[in-house]
């Protein structure tokens, strides 16, 4: 059992079981799914300074960050128990593609060529770490959520915005995958 566990689910079994999400949410209690929200919750919690954004009630939210506490959780149980031994598997040509641009470290989700402490001082791994994370929480902030608030809630409860934005989403980062990251694999 533990052996089927630690392998990669196909698309028609973890697909389904994160789609549940979306009904089990509304049929528990009327809630609605996304990550970003608990970052504003714990924000209001832990910086009450009077901004109009942050000053709400979120101990009514509570439930998020013991979701956003099961997804570290569950993260550090996959990652320290479950994992899989061996290297991450990718596609051949998008490794061969990266390699080209000197990433040659692929033993875990994200390349040590670019993401680690000692990437962190070059160029390459401060726009890619700090730039990119600005970017990421901007653009949550700005579309009104993330991802998987959009892709996953939004859309399933028929949301024209969260279709929008998750089209967005999509677009930008096929335009990252094919127009920008080999410029900045090259720094």
């Amino acid at each position: 059992m533990i052996e089927y566990i630690q392998q990669p689910w196909p698309w028609y079994i973890a697909g389904p079981l994160i789609g549940l999400v979306v009904p089990a949410l509304l049929l528990l209690g009327n809630k609605t799914f996304g990550i970003s929200s608990s970052l504003r919750h714990i924000c209001a919690a832990c910086l009450p300074a009077g901004i109009p954004f942050f000053n709400y009630d979120w101990k009514k939210e509570s439930w998020n960050l013991f979701f956003m506490a099961g997804i570290i959780l569950g993260g550090f149980v996959a990652t320290y128990y479950l994992s899989s031994p061996g290297p991450v598997a990718i596609n051949p040509k998008t490794a061969a593609l990266l390699q080209a641009h000197g990433v040659r470290d692929f033993s875990g989700m994200l390349p040590k060529d670019i993401f680690s402490f000692s990437q962190l001082l070059t160029l390459r791994g401060f726009i890619f770490t700090v730039l990119g994370g600005f970017l990421v929480g901007f653009g949550t902030r700005y579309a009104g959520g993330c991802t998987s608030g959009h892709a996953i809630m939004g859309i399933s409860s028929l949301q024209w915005p969260s279709l929008v934005a998750t089209c967005c989403f999509m677009l930008g980062g096929f335009l990252m995958t094919w127009f920008i990251l080999p410029y900045l694999l090259l720094l």
